[in-house]
């Protein structure tokens, strides 16, 4: 009998599975796709010889989670990380585009009489920046590790995430930079929840930076399960649960949402438990516009073309108006699009000379429009003549991308939306969300503590939590490469 059966092969099911192995216990994971990794997948959609990344496609938490780090990822995999972190193209009138190296005083000297502003804002943050993917991947219902830098951390989303958010800068740009990373997180502009997203990757931009996976994001799942294979785990594929009954191992890990736990349990579950996560929110959704080029894309500012990811969306007003529509229902006259061109770092990503370029845009929950065109507009406003580049696009909607991965509930890409409840109540509140009061059933992934993005946290500490529960094992196994 398999002693613990997970199913999704997400980073955190994978992170869980691992973990488990590690420990001497025997893993099973179940996949319903032919491959593994969910949103850290990289496929051939567009055209032959072009690689793109199913979700996430730059990785900052990768390399700088607590549980990447002590399984050693960057050890594993080769990462590029590109000197510009991220660009912000504007237009002369707004002051030009906002350059975001991942040296921060680059950046300042950059940015000119509002260089200060933006130092005091990011430098104590990023000189700080293990502590700052320690707190930001846990629980915030406990005692705070590391008072001084949690301290610092809140009043500056407390001052980016109000009304005086523009205090003590004087330009466009700066705040234009600051409200594309925040942006990230799909949520109201100005808002705490956004302005603690952001600040927490942008304090990785001026730090360790944000790194692209040499073979995309596949590249990382295939090293968890390289990993778990090697500890006598075993994936199997094109295998879809339908319900808890078809389960039979003493321990069972569920890397969905809380909507799929609640039909895969069926009467198994308390009703209490149930109306909790029928109160679970889901946000607003993304579309992807996948591209294969003829060259790179032809940025106005050659400056842009440095960066592994490229914010569009126009200044802070420009940016909280378009997520305003968004989160309303409406799509955005200007919407805000994320942009990622791999390929100029990692060549393997496309045919000699051709490019893969990678994009997604926010959208009204369920949206089964296109954005092809307004993502190809929002591109040339930038850079002149990127219609001429285009090979070939191959674009999701909402809707797509909610039958492509159930997990993404109406396109919502994080599995539960961005609020300041469900950042304590994720998916309900408790000091250990993870432990189900099914017995022996654990939930991770997006919609559990800490949230979205490719970390492996959520996995990691669900897979300790049945550790404990279930085997008796205090003792959290060591996860490095060269660990028996």
């Amino acid at each position: 009998m398999t002693d613990v059966e997970v199913v999704g092969s997400g980073p955190n099911g994978l992170a869980a599975a691992v973990t488990l192995a590690r420990a001497g216990l025997s893993v099973r994971v179940y996949e319903r796709m032919p491959g593994i990794g969910g949103g850290a997948s990289t496929r051939e959609s567009v055209a032959p010889g072009y690689w793109h990344d199913s979700c996430s496609a730059v990785h900052p938490l990768a390399v700088a989670s607590p549980f990447f780090r002590a399984f050693g990822l960057a050890a594993r995999v080769e990462f590029v990380t590109p000197e510009v972190s991220f660009a912000h193209p504007l237009p002369a009138t707004d002051g030009g585009p906002g350059i975001a190296y991942r040296d921060l005083e680059r950046t300042v000297d950059e940015l000119g009489s509002d260089g200060r502003a933006y130092r005091r804002l990011l430098q104590p943050l990023a000189a700080h920046a293990p502590e700052v993917a320690r707190f930001a991947g846990s629980s915030l219902l406990r005692v705070p590790p590391h008072p001084m830098v949690e301290a610092r951390f809140a009043l500056r989303a407390l001052a980016q995430g109000g009304p005086l958010w523009d205090a003590g800068f004087s330009g466009r740009v700066a705040p234009a930079m600051i409200t594309g990373v925040a942006a990230h997180a799909i949520a109201p502009q100005p808002s705490l929840v956004a302005a603690a997203a952001g600040l927490a990757l942008q304090t990785h931009a001026h730090a360790g930076g944000w790194p692209i996976p040499v073979g995309g994001s596949q590249a990382i799942s295939n090293a968890l399960a390289a990993d778990l294979r090697d500890h006598g785990g075993e994936i199997v594929t094109d295998h879809e649960v339908e319900s808890l009954d078809e389960l039979t191992a003493r321990a069972v890990v569920l890397d969905v949402t809380p909507r799929a736990l609640i039909r895969l349990a069926g009467g198994r579950m308390p009703g209490r438990y149930r109306r909790l996560l029928e109160r679970f929110r889901y946000g607003s959704g993304a579309a992807t516009v996948h591209f294969a080029l003829s060259g790179p894309v032809p940025w106005a500012d050659a400056r842009v073309a440095q960066a592994g990811t490229v914010h569009l969306g126009g200044t802070r007003e420009q940016i909280a108006a378009g997520e305003r529509d968004v989160l309303s229902g409406r799509h955005a006259a200007s919407p805000y699009v994320l942009v990622s061109q791999p390929s100029t770092f990692d060549p393997s990503r496309a045919p000699a000379g051709g490019h893969a370029l990678w994009t997604y845009t926010h959208v009204p929950t369920g949206s089964t429009i296109d954005q092809t065109e307004a993502v190809i507009r929002a591109i040339e406003q930038h850079a002149p003549g990127f219609r001429d580049v285009i090979v070939a696009t191959h674009a999701r909607s909402a809707a797509e991308l909610a039958e492509y991965n159930p997990n993404y509930i109406g396109g919502d890409i994080f599995a539960g939306a961005a609020t300041l409840r469900q950042l304590l109540a994720r998916p309900v509140l408790s000091l250990d969300p993870w432990r189900t009061p099914m017995p022996g059933v654990y939930l991770t992934g997006a919609s559990t503590v800490p949230g979205p993005g490719v970390h492996g946290q959520s996995g990691w500490f669900a897979a300790r939590s049945v550790l404990r529960h279930e085997f008796g094992i205090a003792r959290t196994p060591s996860l490095a490469p060269d660990a028996p």
